[in-house]
C-alpha cells in the first residue's frame, strides 16, 4: 500500500471513494478540517431531575419577616386522633405503651407506669375478611385498635341498608370514648375487609385501673370536663348566640376564646457552597458566564430540594402534618373515583390534588375499568387531568413504598380561605432569587472561589380541614 499523501485533504490519510470502488482526491474543504476554525452553537448545561414543581407553583407565599409564622386559632376541646404503633415477636403483636397517649382519652398523660400497665392488658384478636368486630346496637364497653389490616365502618341507612362512614386500617382506633360511658352502645358496625389483626382492652379492666391510679383517675376525670364544655362541632369553644326569638328575650353574652399555645413554624433552610476555581472564572467565561452557570443549575437542585422538604420533612411538611381526621383510606386498594370523590367532599373549594405520576396512571386505570373518563384541562399553561373540574397535579415528591403503595393530597390554599400556605422571607441579604441568596465567602489558598447558597421556605396549615389525603393507595393493581 502506498503511503498517504500529505496533501490529503481530508485529514484521515484517505481520498476518499469514487463511484467506481476507487481513490479519488476531493475538490473543497472537508467538513473535518473546516470545523477546527467554526465556533460551535452550543446549549447551556442540561440537567436531569428537574420537574414541574407544582406545588411551588401552587402555594402562595406569605411574606414571614421575623422568620417564625403563628397560626392562631380559636380555643379547641376536641383532642385530635392519632394513629397507633405496634410491635410484633412473631405472631404476637403489642401496642407500644407512650403510643397509647395518640387516643385521646389518654393523650397527655405523663406516668410511663400507668401506659405499660394498660397496654399489658390489651388482648390480640385475629378477624377473617366479612367477620363482624363491634355490631351496631351491641353494649360498647371495649377500646379497639387495628394492628394490621382494613375493616370497614358502617351504619345501619333510613331504609335498612347499610352506609359506609369510613375506612379503618393499620393505626385506627374506635371506642375509646365508650370506656368512660356506662351502657353505652355501638352506633355502627364495623367489618374485617381482609383479615384483621385487632388489639381489645375492655372497659371493666379500664375501670380496675382507675382505681389501682390516682394519676388515671383525674386525668380521666379532666377529660370528661372537657366533653362537657359548650363547643360546636368542630370541638371548638361555643359561641353563644340567639337567633328567631320574638319579644325581647335575654341576649347570651359570649366572648370567642384564643388557644394558649399556637403552633409557631419557623422557617427551614436548604443550603450548599457552591466552589468556582478563579482560573475557570477567568479564562473559561465567553460565550457562557461558568459561575452563572453553575449557579442556575444549584438553584434547580434547591428548588427539588424545597418542594421534597415541604413534602416529607416530618416537622413541617405537608404528609406528617395533616390532621388524622382528614386522613381517609381507599375503599378497596387502587384509587377509585369513590375514593376521589370521598376525599374531595371533605373540604370545601380544593384547589387541587397532588400524586405521583404512578399514582395518577393508577387512577386512570380504575377510571377506564369503569367508563368513567377523566376531563383534561388546559391548567397554567399545560395540559393536566381533571377530577370534578379539580385538577389532578403530579409531584413525584410522594414517596412510592416498597409494598407500593402511595398517598394523594388534596388541599385548599390561601390566607384569605384558611388553606394551605408557603412560607419565605424575602427582602434578604445578596438576595438573588425571593428567600434565596448567594453570599461571596471569599478566595482560598489554591485559589477556588467559594459561595454560599442559601434557600429559606417553610409550609403552614391555618386549619384542619385544608388539607386531607388518601392513604394507602395501591399502584400494582
Amino acid at each position: 500500500m502506498s503511503a498517504p499523501s500529505p496533501f490529503d485533504l481530508n485529514g484521515n490519510g484517505h481520498s476518499g471513494n469514487g463511484h467506481n470502488g476507487g481513490p479519488q482526491s476531493l475538490t473543497s474543504l472537508g467538513t473535518a478540517a473546516a470545523r477546527k476554525l467554526a465556533t460551535t452553537t452550543k446549549s447551556v448545561p442540561q440537567m436531569q431531575g428537574i420537574t414541574s414543581r407544582w406545588l411551588l407553583r401552587m402555594l402562595p407565599w406569605v411574606q414571614t419577616s421575623a422568620g417564625v409564622y403563628r397560626v392562631n386559632r380559636r380555643l379547641s376541646y376536641a383532642v385530635g386522633d392519632g394513629r397507633v404503633t405496634f410491635v410484633s415477636t412473631g405472631a404476637k403483636v403489642e401496642v407500644i405503651p407512650g403510643e397509647l397517649c395518640e387516643l385521646p382519652l389518654l393523650r397527655g398523660i405523663q406516668d410511663d407506669g400507668v401506659l405499660r400497665r394498660l397496654a399489658s392488658k390489651f388482648v390480640q384478636k385475629e378477624y377473617k375478611p366479612g367477620e363482624t368486630i363491634v355490631k351496631a346496637g351491641k353494649a360498647a364497653d371495649h377500646v379497639y385498635l387495628i394492628a394490621h389490616g382494613k375493616a370497614n365502618k358502617l351504619k345501619p341507612g333510613k331504609y335498612g341498608d347499610e352506609q359506609s362512614l369510613a375506612v379503618l386500617a393499620d393505626g385506627d382506633h374506635f371506642g375509646d370514648d365508650a370506656l368512660v360511658e356506662s351502657r353505652d352502645h355501638w352506633p355502627f358496625t364495623v367489618t374485617a375487609v381482609t383479615a384483621c389483626t385487632v388489639l381489645s382492652l375492655s372497659q371493666k379492666v379500664f375501670e380496675d385501673a382507675i382505681k389501682d391510679s390516682d394519676t388515671l383517675r383525674q386525668h380521666v376525670e379532666k377529660f370528661k370536663l372537657r366533653l362537657q364544655a359548650p363547643q360546636d362541632k368542630h370541638g371548638q369553644a361555643a359561641i353563644e348566640l340567639a337567633a328567631g326569638h320574638v319579644g325581647e328575650p335575654i341576649l347570651p353574652e359570649t366572648f370567642v376564646d384564643y388557644e394558649l399555645t399556637p403552633r409557631e413554624y419557623e422557617l427551614s433552610v436548604a443550603q450548599t457552597v457552591l466552589r468556582v476555581h478563579s482560573r475557570v472564572a477567568d479564562l473559561y467565561n465567553d460565550p457562557m458566564d461558568q459561575i452563572e452557570q453553575q449557579l442556575r443549575l444549584t438553584v434547580e437542585a434547591l428548588r427539588e430540594r424545597q418542594e421534597d422538604e415541604m413534602i416529607n420533612n416530618r416537622e413541617f411538611g405537608l404528609l406528617h402534618n395533616a390532621d388524622f381526621a382528614q386522613r381517609i383510606n381507599t375503599r378497596s386498594g387502587p384509587p377509585t373515583p369513590e375514593d376521589m370523590d370521598d376525599l374531595l367532599s371533605r373540604r370545601r373549594k380544593t384547589q387541587f390534588f397532588l400524586a405521583h405520576p404512578r399514582t395518577i396512571a393508577a387512577f386512570g386505570r380504575e377510571c377506564t375499568k369503569k367508563g368513567v373518563y377523566p376531563q383534561q384541562i388546559e391548567f397554567n399553561g399545560s395540559h393536566v387531568w381533571a377530577w370534578r373540574g379539580v385538577p389532578v397535579l403530579p409531584c413525584n415528591k410522594i414517596p412510592v413504598t416498597d409494598t407500593g403503595t402511595s398517598s394523594i393530597l388534596a388541599m385548599r390554599t390561601g390566607q384569605e380561605d384558611q388553606g394551605v400556605i408557603g412560607l419565605h422571607q424575602t427582602g434578604i441579604p445578596d438576595e438573588y432569587q425571593p428567600s434565596l441568596n448567594v453570599r461571596f465567602m471569599g478566595l482560598d489558598e489554591k485559589g477556588v472561589i467559594s459561595y454560599l447558597v442559601s434557600n429559606y421556605f417553610s409550609v403552614a396549615v391555618l386549619i384542619p380541614d385544608a388539607l386531607g389525603i388518601l392513604e394507602n393507595v395501591e399502584l400494582g393493581h
